[in-house]
């Protein structure tokens, strides 16, 4: 069959060279892709929330299958759009992609269904919510609502900035229609883990945990970005908290979704923090992460398009999903001062040099053609990405490709997953 991958990520290039190894493919297409997706796909320059466009494209195409890669057309109900007109698309259905699309109607639903998650209040209003700031105190988290690309959450340590953080979402519209509502909530402690599961509505099959890194500077210190890197798996999820994940937030949620009259279809992503008093939710998405993706793609062994027709076609209980034993590392290569302001159009050397090493991919996020380069075209530009024996060897594969790359401004994370080698010393 022939496939539409809509998105132009690192998330999407390691989509479509997972794709490509299907027994099912045939052309596969890319709206809009980037440069290195462009070396295995042929890119189409259509806007992931142009609707009409796709669809057209699509139909005309005689497309089988469309994967949606980002969290934006799901909540625009693109998935609702092409079954409409007989398209199979995979992802869930607009109502249920409100889980990541507003932050308000996930709490709703957590608090509903006894899904463990840190206290919040929801507010419209400017005042009301810095008066709340007041009265519970600091350390608090102050998030936008709506779809922020990632960087709609601010952990603020003082007064003074989680004000500032309603003034920049509420008043200044930093997020643009996203801060047409606040969710303030306490501050978790513990440490963070991405856990994401196919679904099918009735079945609901993990995947193999993964950890992100959010801050742009190592130590997790710095502003919040989409994530400067990731690895899989996470020692501090053992079988024990992986039962207890699935059984108080993943299936719990997914039959939230079936009891509100929708039932969940796709990919469901739940960013926990692992607590004291055990696993509580930060928020959900409804697609693959981006970085999460690239590792956790990198150790799928199975046929991807089996497992997303088995999803559309309520099929799932008939799986047997194959995963690697062997841990994955990305490394994220951004653009100097992301997520702030960087520049663009930086020529990338090095990227010859991937063709000759074992167990490295190098996925494109923001890279563009110019001539006979690649450059630079965006704020997270490469995940460098890894297989090993081991962690440690993942990593050390990793960063000898990361060493291998160099651009104007390049900035990257020196310790992704060593949060994975230090409690396996620990286990």
């Amino acid at each position: 069959m022939d496939v539409l991958v809509i998105g132009s990520g690192g998330r999407e290039h390691a989509l479509v060279w997972k794709i490509a190894q299907s027994r099912h493919a045939g052309r596969i297409y890319c709206a809009p892709g980037n440069a290195g997706i462009a070396r295995i796909a042929e890119c189409i320059p259509i806007s992931v929330t142009d609707i009409q466009s796709l669809y057209t494209f699509a139909m005309e195409k005689e497309i089988g299958l469309t994967i949606v890669g980002p969290e934006a057309p799901l909540v625009l109900g693109i998935v609702d759009f092409f079954r409409k007109g007989g398209l199979r698309i995979f992802g869930p259905l607009s109502f249920a992609a409100q889980l990541e699309g507003s932050k308000a109607f996930s709490k709703r639903i957590m608090l509903k269904y006894g899904i463990p998650t840190a206290e919040a209040r929801v507010f419209t209003d400017h005042e009301s919510a810095i008066n709340y700031i007041r009265e519970k105190g600091v350390p608090i988290v102050v998030k936008a609502d709506g779809l922020a690309a990632g960087k709609g959450v601010m952990v603020c340590a003082k007064e003074d900035e989680a004000i500032t953080a309603v003034n920049m979402i509420m008043t200044e519209r930093l997020f643009g229609d996203a801060g047409a509502q606040v969710v303030i909530e306490e501050c978790l402690e513990g440490e963070e883990a991405s856990f994401l599961v196919f679904s099918d509505g009735n079945t609901v099959i993990p995947m193999p945990p993964s950890q992100d890194h959010k801050r742009a500077l190592d130590n997790d210190e710095g502003p919040n970005t989409g994530g400067m890197g990731a690895y899989s798996p996470v020692p501090i999820i053992d079988r024990d908290m992986h039962d207890r994940i699935m059984k108080e937030v993943m299936l719990p949620a997914v039959n939230a979704l079936q009891a509100e009259g929708c039932p969940y279809e796709g990919i469901l992503y739940a960013g926990i923090m692992l607590t004291p008093e055990g696993p509580k939710v930060l928020e959900f998405n409804c697609r693959f992460g981006d970085p999460e993706a690239q590792p956790i793609l990198m150790r799928l062994q199975s046929d991807i398009l089996d497992i997303m027709n088995a999803v559309i076609d309520k099929k799932l209980d008939r799986m047997e999903i194959e995963w690697s034993d062997k841990p994955s590392v990305c490394v994220v290569i951004a653009a100097g001062g992301y997520p702030d302001k960087y520049s663009t159009g930086q020529t990338i050397h090095g990227l010859e040099d991937f063709d000759t090493m074992d167990d490295v991919i190098v996925f494109h996020s923001g890279t563009r053609s110019d001539g006979g380069n690649i450059v630079t075209a965006g704020g997270r530009v490469l995940g460098v990405t890894a297989v090993g024996a081991d962690i440690r060897k993942a990593i050390d594969k990793a960063y000898e490709g990361v060493n291998r790359i160099s651009f104007e401004g390049m900035h990257y994370r020196k310790d992704i997953g060593s949060k994975g080698i230090n409690k396996q010393l620990l286990t």
